[in-house]
């Protein structure tokens, strides 16, 4: 089929290369425009971007779709079908419209469950055992067109937003060439009106640990926060990322130091798996522990 591919982060890569690997032609990709970032803040090309012309293929990265030259470029493509995923930008209903299958999403959860932007933390943050990903037929709305495909997985009792977001990007990479192998196919059904959930966007304002909080809860925050924006306490005046963990069995008074990185709760306790340290990279907690003596409590 002819494709136009649409996504920005990580996430959307891997489904760009399966769709070359399974023989569509990818007749260009939309990707949001290259953003500064590092020290030096130079605009650095999307993820999406730099595989696309590692590919070789064309790559358009408009500020917005909402003006009437770039919809009528969009059109010019003559495209079969537009695969979305994670791109970023609001589709007009004149791009929803212009590929002769409309435009197709691939969304990180079981819809309507956790609709928005950040699916993935959303999930595991609310103690969900399951998700998925769905594949959905674009319409106007929110995350609420007519899903055509879906699969389920579990969610492991240790995994973190990084290691799902690995798995379901794989995932929904299998799944849109299995779509579009049965597109005429495949039935178009609406999502129910019950079971609506919204992920909504991660606001760094609550990444910090509340030690108070019940160990399930400390221990959904850190692992749904990892790697980004990474749940944090404050280890004698720094601020330290936590970034993998699990419950353990544990007492005592909110945030003391139970031996190790076993840390108490309101109720129960967690053991930090990997941490790190402002300025410094990510370490498994034995490596973090070496010359860096914790206090009695964190805070």
């Amino acid at each position: 089929m002819k494709v136009v591919f649409m996504g920005t982060p990580e996430f959307s890569v891997p489904v760009l290369e399966a769709l070359v690997s399974a023989g569509h032609e990818v007749v260009c990709v939309y990707s949001q425009p290259p953003r500064p970032a590092g020290r030096g803040k130079k605009e650095r090309p999307s993820p999406v971007q730099a595989k696309a012309k590692e590919l070789g293929l064309q790559v358009r990265c408009p500020v917005s779709l909402k003006g009437a030259e770039e919809q009528a470029e969009f059109a010019a493509l003559d495209a079969d079908v537009a695969v979305v995923v994670a791109y970023g930008l609001i589709l007009p209903q004149a791009i929803l419209d212009a590929p002769v299958q409309g435009c197709l999403n691939i969304h990180a959860s079981l819809l309507p469950h956790w609709r928005g932007a950040a699916p993935i933390h959303r999930a595991i943050m609310a103690g969900d055992t399951e998700t998925g990903v769905s594949i959905m037929q674009m319409d106007a709305g929110l995350d609420t067109g007519d899903v055509i495909l879906r699969e389920a997985t579990l969610i492991g009792e240790e995994e973190t937003t990084g290691m799902l977001h690995d798995r379901l990007s794989a995932m929904g990479a299998r799944l849109i060439c299995d779509a579009l192998e049965r597109l005429e196919e495949l039935p178009r059904v609406p999502q129910p009106r019950d079971g609506v959930t919204y992920a909504e966007k991660i606001d760094k304002a609550e990444a910090r640990i509340d030690w108070t909080a019940p160990a399930e809860e400390v221990d959904r925050k850190i692992r749904g926060l990892s790697p980004f924006p990474g749940a944090w306490c404050d280890v004698a005046g720094e601020r330290v990322k936590l970034l993998q963990s699990r419950l353990v069995t544990g007492v005592g008074a909110p945030g003391e130091v139970l031996g190790g990185l076993r840390i108490a709760c309101g109720k129960g306790a967690v053991e930090v798996l990997k941490a790190q340290r402002q300025g410094k990279r990510a370490m498994e907690a034995e490596e973090f522990l070496r010359g860096f003596d914790l206090p009695a409590r964190l805070s």
